[in-house]
């Protein structure tokens, strides 16, 4: 028996006795559609597709039978909870058996109840109605926990970035040189994704944030001396050890913000990252650390091109811009030494798309 009623909620019988099916489709009649499924074959096939995918429209719940002549519902039951569409169902294990065992066995293979026959009327009528609520509960709960979380994460990312954009102001910089580093971090990440070289090393880390976070490169400037930030001379060797400080002054700025935040925050894991060792040098020449080649994290010798490039192509207070043509050949003059040389090459393929990105977000 199966109602027609598509306003209310799917509930998936499945037993290979007519009766139970019959007795089962009777309890929820008014409450819920029910569709059934004389075997677990069809349970399966009415839950995926050939392929093995999910499909579109799933049960709420399930009631399911043990004992069944093609596959049981153990098995069964493993299918729907190692399925990510279909693991949060709650599946309700229907059997003549009160074998401890049993339903030690259900429960602890992800049942959300037990239930065995003969079927009270009652009992089973509140049992679906109650794991219906509460899966139905837990998935309003999960998303708005993700939706808080959301606005936290943009909250303090914007935060973080107005305080970015203050520092850019405070060096006589507008907040387009942040926009460009932004915009030119993610076309170089999405040119060597399509690398064979960079492909693997990129594709298990979050490239959102890690474009995200290249805002942040010089947040450290905030603890540098106007008179030297400003200084429209060159610097003395004393100044420039003084400028030297500021990638450890902006990791150590990400450390303190990230005191209250998870230890798996991404965002600020490549902030870190590229505050402090955006000035390394693939030679091992650079600073603070002295870090060389691959021991430099990625997402910092990404931005190191990237913000090399920016800073030549504008305008200081000490220099006077230079053309896109010369910034590009003073980069390929420091392929392998300054900058890892893997990144360099990309670099041509993507130089019309980086002019244009810096013609059209000038500072103003």
């Amino acid at each position: 028996m199966t109602t027609n009623d598509t306003n209310k909620d799917i509930v998936l019988i499945v037993d290979d006795i007519d009766i139970n099916r019959s007795i089962l489709c009777e309890i929820l009649r008014d409450d819920y559609q029910t569709i059934e499924a004389d075997g677990g074959v069809k349970a399966l096939d009415y839950l995926f597709d050939s392929d093995g995918n999910a499909r579109k429209l799933l049960p709420t719940a399930v009631l399911l039978d043990v004992m069944m002549p093609d596959i049981d519902g153990f098995e069964v039951l493993e299918r729907i909870k190692s399925h990510d569409d279909t693991k949060n169902i709650p599946v309700l294990i229907i059997s003549a058996s009160d074998s401890e065992q049993a339903e030690s066995r259900g429960l602890f293979g992800g049942a959300a109840d037990y239930i065995t026959k003969p079927f009270n009327h009652d009992i089973v009528r509140a049992r679906v109605d109650n794991h219906i609520n509460l899966a139905r509960y837990s998935h309003e709960l999960e998303e708005l926990v993700s939706i808080k979380t959301s606005e936290v994460t943009r909250t303090y990312e914007s935060t973080l970035e107005v305080l970015a954009t203050i520092i850019e102001y405070r060096n006589l910089e507008s907040g387009a040189h942040i926009r460009r580093t932004t915009l030119l971090t993610e076309v170089l990440i999405n040119k060597m994704l399509k690398t064979k070289k960079f492909r693997a090393a990129l594709e298990n880390e979050n490239i959102s944030s890690m474009i995200k976070a290249s805002a942040l490169h010089d947040i450290g400037k905030i603890g540098i001396p106007d008179s030297i930030l400003l200084k429209p001379g060159k610097l003395t060797s004393e100044e420039f050890d003084v400028i030297k400080t500021h990638p450890t002054i902006g990791s150590r700025i990400i450390d303190s913000i990230s005191e209250n935040l998870p230890d798996n925050d991404l965002y600020l894991k490549y902030a870190k990252e590229i505050c402090h060792f955006h000035h390394e040098r693939w030679d091992g020449k650079g600073y603070p650390d002295g870090k060389k080649e691959d021991d430099i994290p990625l997402s910092a010798r990404i931005v190191s091109v990237v913000d090399v490039y920016d800073a030549l192509t504008s305008s200081r207070c000490y220099k006077e811009a230079f053309s896109h043509e010369v910034s590009l050949d003073i980069l390929a003059q420091e392929r392998g030494t300054q900058f890892d040389p893997n990144i360099i090459d990309l670099v041509p393929s993507v130089a019309e798309v980086f002019r244009k990105i810096v013609e059209e977000n000038r500072d103003m």
